[in-house]
């Protein structure tokens, strides 16, 4: 191990063990066994949206959820209740698609606040726009009303046309380390035409890292895995992806957990620690999940900690770490789902840190998204317009 990876290492563990302090509770890596069958239960707490995707929250102490409509607006939740007009609504310059009643990947997919959101007002939403360019861009909160966006202070930090109407990624999120992660997928269409996955010469098919607190529209961090290569593009932190569907750090430990959607027959999930320098390549299209796709080379392929097939369902919705305390039964588990299926599955570490995963429920929902309070207690959003918390089930 080099000295800078150790010193990464040294870094998120101090990080971790930081954030359990602040949070006084016990950081938990691994558990005995999976969360026990009938233990949770899912709890209705909004409906009424129009294709929701998203939930997250500002992380200002509000106690507020904001809910992402993927045709166009962001709304405000409190105790359950809606606020009265959107946060946001970009509806008049997202892809018209997402305006309809047909199926779409393209519409308004990503938002994220940056972590001093509570003193400078900034956050980021990802969208594809009339011409299916995935567009993120930063704006402010009202200065007269914390309710509502400052729609005429828009300021366009990256932009990617897209080849294809398909696999657009979408989820943004920042990281422990302070930088913005942005996902994109491979273009689209299928079986990867465009060889994105292996190609670092092109953006699509990775996560990138960027520093939206440097020169403008953003700044590379110095430590990103390819800023001295040449043949590779200096925004990219991790590549070899076909269409991630959210992805998630874990709240205490660091580490970053992604669903890629599949193929034709793998569904996965994978992992990066949160000692890792980046640069991780994931495999797509030489590998899905872990059987061979096109074949070739895919160089330092990690292969996912959880794979499924598609008689278990045929698109994975990524979701989240428990670490929240209101369901004791989650903890330290990462909890996701499947949009056709409706299953949602728990992924663990043993003892021995072996991963480990259970189905922990079979649903009727359309799995659009998972989404964390500030308390760390999870939500699932069903695509067809509700919005659940995961609760203890005696409850």
């Amino acid at each position: 191990m080099t000295a800078t990876r150790i010193a990464i290492s040294i870094c998120a563990i101090l990080t971790a063990i930081t954030m359990a302090l602040a949070q006084d509770t016990e950081i938990v890596l691994s558990r005995e066994s999976g969360p026990a069958a009938g233990s949770i239960k899912l709890t209705e707490i909004a409906s009424g949206f129009n294709r929701p995707v998203y939930l997250t929250h500002a992380g200002d102490q509000s106690n507020r959820l904001f809910l992402l409509e993927q045709s166009g607006k962001i709304w405000i939740l409190n105790d359950g209740a809606r606020s009265a007009q959107p946060f946001l609504d970009v509806s008049r310059i997202i892809s018209p698609a997402a305006l309809g009643t047909g199926f779409t990947e393209q519409g308004l997919l990503g938002l994220a606040f940056h972590p001093e959101y509570a003193t400078n007002g900034t956050f980021f939403v990802n969208f594809t726009d009339g011409n299916g360019d995935t567009v993120v861009v930063r704006y402010q909160v009202s200065e007269s009303n914390p309710f509502l966006a400052d729609v005429n202070n828009a300021q366009v930090i990256f932009r990617l046309a897209q080849p294809y109407s398909n696999h657009n990624g979408g989820h943004i999120d920042f990281g422990p380390d302070g930088y913005l992660y942005i996902a994109l997928g491979d273009g689209g269409w299928a079986n990867d035409p465009l060889g994105a996955g292996q190609n670092r010469g092109l953006l699509l098919g990775t996560i990138l890292r960027i520093d939206v607190d440097g020169d403008r529209p953003y700044a590379i961090p110095p430590d990103n895995p390819f800023v001295d290569d040449p043949n590779a593009h200096d925004e990219i932190w991790a590549y070899g992806l076909r269409n991630v569907w959210r992805f998630s750090f874990d709240r205490l430990t660091g580490d970053l957990i992604f669903a890629d959607v599949g193929q034709n027959q793998w569904e996965e999930i994978n992992f990066q620690p949160a000692d890792s320098p980046g640069g991780e390549n994931y495999g797509w299209n030489v590998w899905e999940g872990n059987h061979i796709f096109a074949g070739g080379s895919a160089p330092n392929h990690v292969p996912p900690i959880f794979e499924y097939t598609r008689n278990m369902g045929c698109s994975v919705t990524g979701g989240y770490v428990y670490r929240g305390e209101a369901v004791p039964e989650l903890q330290a588990a990462y909890i996701f789902g499947d949009y056709c299926s409706g299953r949602i599955w728990a992924t663990w570490r043993d003892p021995d840190l072996n991963w480990q995963t259970q189905q922990i429920m079979n649903t009727d929902l359309a799995i659009s998204s998972f989404g964390e309070d500030e308390a760390g207690e999870l939500y699932v959003i069903d695509y067809d317009g509700s919005l659940y918390r995961f609760d203890p089930a005696d409850t």
